[in-house]
């Protein structure tokens, strides 16, 4: 297999499943009008990062054992002394993921790490933008396979972010909907007589 014509399972599935599905559901007249997927954005916030600089460490350790690539610091935007933080302090880390390593990342986390949650029942559908874009919340990294148990000190957890160019949160919830992302069934509300 040469590596010139790879091209990740969930993108190629996206290619010859997913924009023919949409396309037909939303009544698209051209391939360019069905929403894509255009960046994931890995976030972890660290607000020990103040008083222990290796809590830091740990965090972009992580982001960059879970996406395989070196997270961006975030640093404070301005001053607030109430939580001793000065401007320009480190106080988290995030990557942004586009291209193949973004497809081969929701793969994963489709596959395997969402699978691995305590109690799983699937993700709320409520975390829409209203532009299409969904933000998970992921309560404990050890979800993911490529963490190792037992070099982290505490349990903290991520916030993973899809970017598409869904119009609206209808597109957006059909695109990752069929992706694979396991939303959570919406029961039917029963209205109640007395």
């Amino acid at each position: 297999m040469e590596i010139d014509n790879y091209k990740p399972n969930l993108k190629t599935f996206y290619h010859d499943e997913v924009v023919p599905a949409l396309t037909k559901q939303f009544g698209y007249s051209n391939v360019m009008q069905v929403p894509r997927l255009v960046k994931v954005i890995v976030n972890k916030g660290v607000g020990l990062a103040v008083a222990n600089k290796k809590a830091l460490d740990d965090a972009v350790s992580e982001i960059r054992q879970v996406t395989g690539q070196h997270p961006a610091v975030t640093r404070a935007r301005k001053s607030v002394s109430n939580f001793k933080l000065r401007q320009g302090m480190p106080i988290g880390a995030h990557a942004t993921l586009r291209g193949d390593v973004m497809w081969e990342f929701v793969d994963r986390l489709i596959a395997l790490a969402l699978p691995r949650v305590r109690d799983f029942r699937g993700v709320p559908d409520k975390s829409f933008d209203g532009r299409g874009n969904y933000t998970l919340g992921i309560k404990e990294q050890i979800i993911f396979p490529e963490i190792n148990i037992d070099k982290i000190d505490r349990i903290s957890g991520f916030d993973v972010t899809f970017v598409t160019t869904a119009e609206t949160d209808e597109e957006g919830h059909a695109l990752l909907k069929a992706l694979g992302m396991p939303f959570v069934r919406r029961s039917e509300e029963v209205v109640e007589t007395a």
